[in-house]
């Protein structure tokens, strides 16, 4: 304190002058700004995992065409990861003994990436295992994984999925994987994508608190072996609107296409709203919704054949 009050006015306002300057330029060095990293056969950045083990929170990786045998775990926040044209793919490697890429950061987004023959010695192998909160997958596809996506419990976490498409995933030879696989969230939303041919298991799989399938097409075709179209385990709000369902010949399950509750009803269900939507059970199923919970279904504008009963449970169809 005698110094301060030896420095004078003068010296007291140079000193947190000094002191602002300092400050400003020790903020702006440690604040990294979001780069781009591009991985490619003629860049110094050949493969993902490469730029994995670089990247900051906030980069863009940009992957460019061709077939990567190779696998990544991704730390890093709010990540934009990118194919940058037709015929990226990423194919037999897992990492971890999980999948393609293991994610553990926040709010990472996939775009544009094939995700293919993802196999582990426990059979639960992924094109992407989701480890962090909220993930966001666009213009991607999931073909002949075990899982196409699987993610790991989290209350708060939301999963968007937009115009993709997942194809022949799906294996039962040890714990059961699935197309896609949501373990607790806040929300699962699939928009405008493609399911088809999954192999014994379900195609989508969700403990989300609510699941939204909007636009989107759900099919075993000829050659599918599914259980369900849609399994909702626990409960949980459900809403499918203008999508199209059907009932293979192979089905592994014709108790029902889309089931809600099947292991105990644990969380609050809301909402069960299907409109809209088109379904062909192909004479393959009892139920096309199986609502083994309190809370009413609500089927209205829909087109269902094929099938022994448009709704068993409580509900009413319109």
């Amino acid at each position: 304190m005698p110094v301060l009050l030896g420095m004078g006015m003068r010296g007291l306002a140079c000193a947190a002058a000094l002191a602002a300057i300092l400050g400003a330029a020790m903020g702006s060095a440690g604040t990294a700004r979001a780069e781009t990293l591009r991985v490619g056969p003629d860049r110094p950045l050949k493969a993902p995992s490469e730029a994995a083990r670089v990247a900051r929170d906030g980069d863009r990786v940009e992957i460019e065409p061709g077939e990567y045998f190779d696998c990544a775990v991704w730390t890093q926040n709010r990540l934009q990861i990118v194919g940058t044209g037709p015929g990226v793919v990423l194919t037999d490697r897992t990492c971890e003994g999980k999948a393609i890429f293991v994610i553990r950061g926040t709010d990472a987004r996939i775009q544009g990436i094939t995700f293919t023959r993802a196999r582990v010695p426990d059979g639960n192998g992924a094109g992407i295992r989701a480890e962090g909160r909220n993930l966001t997958v666009e213009e991607s596809r999931f073909v002949n994984n075990e899982n196409g996506i699987l993610t790991s419990a989290d209350p708060e976490s939301t999963v968007v999925i937009r115009r993709s498409e997942f194809a022949r995933n799906g294996s039962c030879e040890k714990d059961c994987a699935h197309g896609i696989y949501v373990n607790t969230a806040r929300l699962l939303r699939i928009e405008d994508s493609t399911f088809r041919e999954t192999k014994t298991a379900h195609h989508v799989k969700s403990r989300a608190l609510r699941t939204e399938i909007l636009g989107t097409t759900i099919e075993d075709g000829d050659a599918g072996t599914s259980s369900y179209l849609v399994d909702i385990p626990n409960g949980g709000s459900l809403v499918i609107a203008d999508s199209t369902l059907q009932k293979g010949p192979k089905t592994s399950n014709r108790r029902a296409a889309v089931m809600i509750g099947a292991e105990g009803v644990t969380q609050p269900t809301r909402e069960i709203t299907v409109r809209g939507s088109r379904f062909d059970g192909a004479g393959r199923a009892a139920g096309f919704i199986v609502n083994m919970t309190a809370t009413e279904a609500v089927l209205a504008g829909n087109s269902i054949r094929g099938v022994e009963r448009a709704l068993i449970g409580d509900g009413m169809v319109q």
